[in-house]
């Protein structure tokens, strides 16, 4: 045992397992309708071939594609905000409303301008839930080892919906696109009303003085938020950590087929990425949630970007298997922890932007990685898969420094580490 895990014990921090099992309703409805969500996320998925079959070129989609990213980066931004200002329960109900209601409009848009307004703008309002119902996992829980099997279920449950969107989401579209995309609309309506219907009460998190928790302060924009150096560390790691891990989805196929590998060897490569985090993100959470946060980050990040460093010289089936384990424990480990560690380091009532931040980098470096990381690779394979482990190396070190307070690891959540936005830890 660890001398953290020992001091958690002495504290009397619940275990992992103990900590899941008591994990209280709301986290569990908002997990339910995120699955509800993922599985009918067809939209991001089947809009290229969606506009390419209406008779418009690659570059049109990849405009589509670039409105989308766009909006996805502010969306973020704004439901941050939205979240901390009219609240976790109606920044999600706006937000899914609208994004049904334009999903539900796509196939009966007519000039491509339209399709690119239309997605640009559904990116946007698609991503204002998101920091929302992160919020709503942190107001619920009381530990730390409760925040991190909150995100661990949610985690489970986009796992769950995006495999049966893939496979639901191929069968509608060989039907009918405009039934694909009633459908994705459908899904957001039907998670709108359990929220409407099942979170109306909000609880009400107190410090351990018994007074409540400091409100979001609207006048506290984001200039002042990004005073905090931890923060903007953590922001950097994560554009890097993204641009890296998107390359499962830029470089490695560009690389399998290089190797005279088949789609269907990519294929599997792919699926076996995708079972292994079914089965085991849940019980390598358990095991993480026994060390520091920012080790288990560092570890993470060098297992993604080292994997697929690796995998760039690698040739035939069984090695890059052997890759695919090796970044996908690093993914699973990653993911687990990342959103969790961040509320651990948020002031007060700026839970909703403090996310909005987190997910604004996640998508611009899922939104950079493909374009960047197909010129490069263009330039030289070797080129990319070098940078690839350099920033594995980046990663790590910024992952290091993100230690918050002393109380982060063994204090019940009402103590998030630093009092100000302009924390300089």
């Amino acid at each position: 045992m660890s001398t953290e895990t020992a001091d958690r014990a002495r504290a009397g921090e619940p275990r992992f397992r103990d900590a899941l099992r008591g994990l209280p309703r709301r986290v569990w409805i908002i997990s339910l309708g995120n699955l509800i969500l993922q599985a009918g996320s067809f939209l991001p998925v089947f809009i290229v071939l969606y506009v390419t079959q209406r008779g418009h070129s690659a570059g049109a989609a990849g405009l589509v594609l670039g409105a989308s990213g766009l909006g996805r980066v502010l969306g973020n931004v704004i439901g941050g905000y939205l979240t901390d200002t009219i609240g976790r329960r109606w920044a999600i109900l706006l937000s899914v409303m609208a994004t049904s209601g334009l999903t539900a409009s796509v196939p009966f848009l007519g000039p491509l301008p339209t399709i690119i307004a239309v997605v640009g703008l559904i990116g946007l309002v698609s991503q204002v839930y998101r920091p929302a119902m992160a919020a709503v996992l942190i107001d619920s829980v009381t530990s730390a080892q409760q925040r991190l099997a909150a995100f661990g279920v949610l985690r489970f449950a986009q796992n769950i919906g995006s495999t049966l969107g893939g496979a639901l989401g191929g069968v509608l579209a060989s039907i009918s696109y405009a039934g694909l995309f009633l459908v994705e609309a459908a899904a957001l309506l039907l998670f709108g009303m359990i929220v409407a219907v099942l979170l109306r009460d909000a609880p009400q998190p107190r410090s351990d003085s018994g007074t409540a928790e400091t409100q979001a302060d609207p006048a506290v924009g984001y200039r002042q938020v990004l005073t905090d150096r931890t923060l903007v560390r953590f922001l950097l790691m994560t554009v890097f950590s993204m641009f890296a891990y998107i390359q499962t989805a830029v470089g490695l196929p560009l690389h399998v087929n290089d190797v005279g590998l088949s789609a269907r060897d990519f294929g599997l490569l792919m699926g076996l990425n995708g079972l292994l985090v079914v089965l085991l993100e849940l019980p390598i959470t358990s095991v993480i949630s026994r060390y520091r946060p920012e080790y288990v980050l560092a570890v993470a990040n060098l297992l993604v970007c080292g994997g697929l460093a690796v995998s760039g010289f690698t040739a035939g089936m069984a090695l890059l298997a052997a890759t695919v384990v090796i970044w996908t424990f690093g993914e699973m480990a990653y993911s687990s922890i990342v959103q969790a560690h961040l509320a651990s380091l948020t002031p007060p009532g700026m839970v909703g932007r403090y996310q909005g931040l987190y997910g604004a980098a996640y998508a611009l470096g899922t939104g950079a990685g493909p374009v960047i990381g197909a010129a490069v690779y263009a330039i030289g394979p070797w080129v990319l898969w070098t940078l690839i482990g350099v920033l594995g190396l980046v990663c790590a070190q910024l992952s290091l420094r993100l230690r918050g307070s002393d109380a982060v690891a063994d204090e019940p959540i009402s103590q998030p580490g630093g009092a100000t936005p302009g924390r300089t830890t």
